[in-house]
């Protein structure tokens, strides 16, 4: 493991209805491969994307995060959705616009949001399909067809992975560095903000072979890996399997968690919650 400290502190119906209760040696976390997947719009039958719920439910007036599984050249006509929602890919590549504009892949570790009301096609790229991670703020969660377009003030964004601008702990007014400047993990703003506690999510990067801790600052916190491998411990308690992307943990009421990237490659976690959190890398 990579020595030196960094404090970071910041801040289409369905039929799966709720998330599972996963635990595992008394972890409170969820695996990818455990999750049970039901179709997303079982009106497309096979043709449906598989929705698999990490948090909250889908079809209630609740934030709600789920793991979405698009099969190889799939593509939705043009729709709109009740509510809006926010995605991160995963696995993958997805293309979602405006139906007449030109294809824009998007891959692993793209973010887009989808505002309410707006007219889009959602595809995912040939030979590969695409897994993403779905978030939304309320619900439930509906597909609606196009010609119930509205406008909510709302645009959307879409934001390549390539494209997305990270922060190190120097870069951020609010941490503090150790003697050591390898900071051991970096920070990206997608949305929100962290004020007065306010809802938001960001990226957080931790370096491949970098320890640490994470710790909510009191807020619900929900933390899903979309890149990596990650040992994970809480409460004493190491898992017996690795975090692998698509799985979560989530946190409240200053709870603290010992997450360790794999050497191989470089760790990325969403993170979704109020005001900011912290993280100390050793």
């Amino acid at each position: 493991m990579k020595s030196g400290k960094a404090l970071l502190a910041c801040a289409m119906a369905v039929l799966a209805v709720t998330s599972p209760a996963v635990a595992a040696g008394g972890i409170d976390a969820i695996w990818e491969a455990a999750l049970t997947y039901q179709p997303l719009n079982p009106a497309r039958g096979d043709a449906s994307p598989q929705a698999g719920v990490l948090w909250g439910d889908l079809h209630a007036d609740t934030p709600t995060g789920a793991i979405i599984k698009f099969k190889p050249g799939f593509s939705s006509p043009p729709h709109i959705h009740n509510i809006t929602y926010r995605a991160i890919v995963i696995e993958g590549a997805v293309h979602n616009d405006d139906p007449d504009a030109k294809a824009m892949w998007m891959g692993p570790g793209s973010f887009w949001t989808q505002p309410a009301g707006e007219n889009h096609i959602t595809s995912a790229i040939a030979g590969e399909g695409a897994t993403i991670l779905l978030e939304t703020l309320a619900g439930p969660y509906l597909v609606q067809p196009s010609e119930e377009a509205f406008d909510n003030g709302e645009r959307p964004i879409n934001v390549d992975a390539g494209n997305v601008f990270w922060l190190n702990a120097e870069d951020i007014t609010w941490a503090s560095v150790g003697t050591d400047k390898e900071p051991g993990a970096e920070l990206a703003f997608l949305w929100g903000s962290l004020k007065d506690n306010t809802r938001n999510g960001t990226f957080l990067k931790i370096s491949a072979g970098t320890s640490g801790q994470l710790q909510d600052n009191g807020s619900q916190l929900h933390a899903v890996l979309i890149k990596g491998s990650v040992s994970y411990t809480r409460n004493g308690t190491e898992a017996d399997n690795p975090l692998l992307p698509g799985s979560y943990f989530n946190s409240k009421e200053g709870m603290t968690h010992q997450i360790a990237c794999d050497e191989t490659a470089d760790c990325v976690f969403y993170i979704s919650t109020e005001g900011r959190y912290a993280f100390s890398s050793r």
